[in-house]
């Protein structure tokens, strides 16, 4: 870091990252007392509520002066904002799908312009395409990006069915079939997995201004239906999955079993997600049985 000394604004520093070089300024004096400026600091929240919050995602929050949250890609079941802002002590400004996509985060951008901006994401920031835009962004507008991660339902999910997470394949989302149309990615996804032998992780549909999130039935469901027209052994009723809800949570659920069984098991309240197995290993087979009461027989199915 190179320091050009105090301007009418603040002191001007410069950073180099890669191939970026960023002016930053902050202000005060120096005497050790200042804030900077040009800055947008992304923070996961984690999975259920706002304690899972990492102690430096905390420290961060804490010493920002402009925070906004996203709560529209994703469900944390527990999350109150409310209790966040008395937390961090100071206002917390949920942002819109229309802020993020329709007027590219320009709200954020010149909040991060005047004072250190933080960006609240739920799960790890990085996971949604629609936040890497937004650093992209940031960063051809000479804005310093950093990134303080939070769990994740990609490694929470995967981890707690007891599958072996360099055996996933490709991941899909389910979404909902609006007005009878049955969108067939999911299907051609999971099948291609299954060919080369491996679990495929199925992301259920959010709908979060609607108050609607798709389950791990009504996703079973729409696979069925769409086996019965391609009749391709992917989503057959003797065939195995995993349904995980509330991954993260103090009370989550894990099932495993064929879809014919678990298109009928109640796993309460969202968010849910669905898991294809490819080829079992021996152990997987066990931790199925052991960890998401899978039937017996499964060990069969290991190799």
């Amino acid at each position: 870091m190179l320091s050009y000394g105090p301007t009418n604004k603040g002191i001007l520093t410069t950073e180099k990252t890669g191939t970026h070089i960023f002016f930053v300024i902050t202000e005060g004096k120096c005497n050790g007392s200042y804030k900077a400026l040009n800055e947008l600091v992304f923070i996961g929240m984690g999975l259920y509520d706002e304690k899972d919050v990492s102690l430096r995602g905390f420290e961060e929050l804490k010493s920002a002066d402009t925070v906004f949250a996203e709560v529209y890609t994703s469900l944390m079941p527990g999350l109150s904002i409310k209790k966040l802002e008395e937390m961090i002590r100071k206002q917390v400004n949920v942002v819109s799908r229309r802020v993020l996509e329709e007027e590219g985060g320009e709200l954020i951008f010149e909040a991060a312009k005047k004072g250190k901006t933080a960006f609240i994401v739920q799960g790890d920031p990085m996971i949604a395409t629609t936040h890497v835009d937004l650093r992209i962004s940031a960063k051809k507008r000479g804005i310093k990006t950093r990134v303080v991660h939070g769990a994740s339902a990609v490694s929470a999910v995967r981890g707690i069915s007891g599958l072996q997470n360099y055996k996933f394949g490709k991941a899909v989302t389910v979404p909902f079939s609006e007005e009878g149309v049955v969108y067939e990615t999911p299907y051609n996804v999971i099948r291609e997995n299954m060919k080369m032998g491996l679990h495929t992780m199925c992301y259920l549909d959010i709908k979060a201004v609607e108050k609607r999130y798709l389950t791990v039935n009504e996703a079973l469901q729409t696979l069925l239906e769409l086996e019965k027209q391609k009749k391709q052994q992917v989503a057959a009723p003797r065939n195995l999955v995993v349904g995980v809800a509330r991954a993260g949570s103090p009370q989550p659920i894990v099932k495993a079993g064929y879809i014919q069984d678990t298109i009928n098991y109640d796993f309460g309240a969202p968010p849910h997600t669905l898991i294809f197995p490819g080829k079992l290993h021996f152990m997987e087979a066990e931790a199925l049985i052991a960890l998401a009461d899978a039937p017996k027989e499964v060990l069969e199915m290991a190799q």
